[in-house]
């Protein structure tokens, strides 16, 4: 059995989840389709929940009443037969009515994970639907029933793959599957979910939990790209990463992949796939335990981050300096990206500013700490990347013009990062782009 996973540009457009109907039958394996809510959905959503959290319900009732027009107007196109718009309008009714109601109510928290699954729990019911008009034989296993998270708000992967086990075994007839990315149940049993980008994490958790044979992601580009085509005019696919080379990229910023998604592959060795929807005949981007080459494979940057320099000539050499500087960060569940010291000081980046004032606080007994927003953090991934001959003559020649502030490489062998000024991001990209890929 395989996974297909397919994101909201894929299922946006009535056309698209045509489309997609075809690509999940175009086999006779078993498969789990996960689809993420309609492009554009969630954060109408999160527009709705954010006017209900202000009290403007004159605000959230224009959104609410926007996006349903939207959806109306979809289920136009998306199913000919009138019995069939009949139970897809009934289903856009269902889920505006929860949103109505929600209106004349106390707004709290846990409601703003109900308005978010939404969009889900829309796309998926009405995508059956359509397969219902095509004949297409599937069920309907709503992500509700199986994806739980624990206490800490991760996956609780012994109690997803139980769950989906006893769930497929009751339905060994069944040939295709359709549930929802990104939701799930909390350790209370509310409706919660997986983050944003969650509908990834999904697919990887329940290959992971079935033993899958690959999981694709079909999104709208071909494959990972070596660099980013969004501000990078020559990028090429790259044809096979290594499960460690893809976590990298995708923690780094390459937008393709959700960080998460690697980890619970890469425990089951399960290939992860990257394909387009609008270029189903693209060879795309495999993943899998085997690098496939060595050297330079791709450039990502990562935005919104934060420096945080220490500087303390007294403390710095002491013995338990640096652990009691981490426990700070600890404290304040803040990661840190990248770390670098010299005989004085020690230098961090992270990319979250909302516990920075007390992080702050806390760090300045420990000696001067300066702080620098608006930092870009470009990593330069590959695998076992400084052994390859000129790899690092080469990407200090490329960005000789840049005003890089920190330099991290040794704790990953596929990895080179390095800090530069916001603003210096896009020129840093294009100059690696050509320095380090003659493209």
């Amino acid at each position: 059995m395989k996974i297909m996973k397919f994101g909201g540009t894929s299922v946006g457009k009535p056309e698209r989840m045509h489309q997609v109907s075809q690509l999940i039958t175009k086999d006779a394996e078993s498969k789990i389709v996960v689809l993420s809510a309609l492009s554009g959905t969630t954060n109408a959503l999160v527009d709705i929940s954010n006017s209900l959290a202000e009290s403007n319900r004159v605000a959230a009732k224009q959104k609410i009443d926007n996006l349903e027009a939207h959806y109306r107007s979809f289920v136009l196109d998306l199913v000919k037969l009138d019995e069939n718009r009949v139970k897809a309008n009934a289903i856009v009714s269902e889920h505006f009515e929860f949103l109505n109601i929600i209106l004349r109510i106390s707004f709290s928290e846990a409601l703003n994970k109900d308005i978010l699954a939404q969009g889900e729990l829309m796309s998926t019911k009405l995508f059956c639907v359509y397969l219902e008009e095509q004949g297409i034989d599937h069920l309907l296993l709503p992500a509700l029933e199986f994806m739980v998270i624990d206490a800490n708000e991760e996956p609780n992967f012994p109690a997803i793959r139980t769950k989906l086990t006893a769930a497929l075994a009751e339905h060994t007839d069944k040939k295709i599957f359709i549930t929802q990315g990104y939701i799930c149940r909390n350790v209370r049993g509310e409706v919660d979910n997986l983050k944003r980008g969650g509908s990834d994490y999904t697919a990887s958790l329940v290959a992971a939990a079935i033993n899958a044979t690959v999981c694709e992601i079909w999104t709208d580009i071909d494959g990972m790209h070596n660099n980013d085509p969004r501000i990078v005019n020559k990028t090429v696919a790259i044809e096979q990463l290594s499960f460690d080379e893809a976590a990298e990229l995708a923690y780094f910023g390459a937008k393709i992949l959700h960080p998460t998604c690697i980890w619970p592959a890469q425990q089951e060795n399960v290939p992860v796939k990257l394909l387009n929807t609008m270029q189903p005949e693209a060879a795309g981007t495999v993943i899998t335990k085997e690098a496939g080459s060595v050297g330079v494979k791709a450039v990502a940057a990562k935005d919104g981050i934060i420096a945080i320099k220490i500087k303390s000539s007294r403390m710095l050499l002491a013995y338990g300096f640096l652990r009691k500087v981490f426990e700070v960060f600890e404290k304040y569940r803040t990661s840190i990206d990248m770390i670098t010291t010299s005989e004085v000081a020690v230098s961090v980046t992270i990319d979250s500013d909302v516990a920075l004032a007390e992080i702050i606080k806390e760090l300045e007994p420990f000696g001067t700490v300066e702080v620098e927003k608006d930092q870009s953090i470009v990593s330069i991934v590959g695998n076992e990347i400084a052994k390859t001959d000129d790899v690092l003559m080469k990407l200090f020649d490329a960005v000789r013009e840049i005003p890089v502030t920190m330099v991290s490489y040794g704790g990953s062998p596929h990895n080179i990062s390095l800090l530069v000024p916001k603003e210096y991001r896009t020129k840093t990209l294009q100059l690696l782009n050509s320095g380090l890929f003659g493209l």
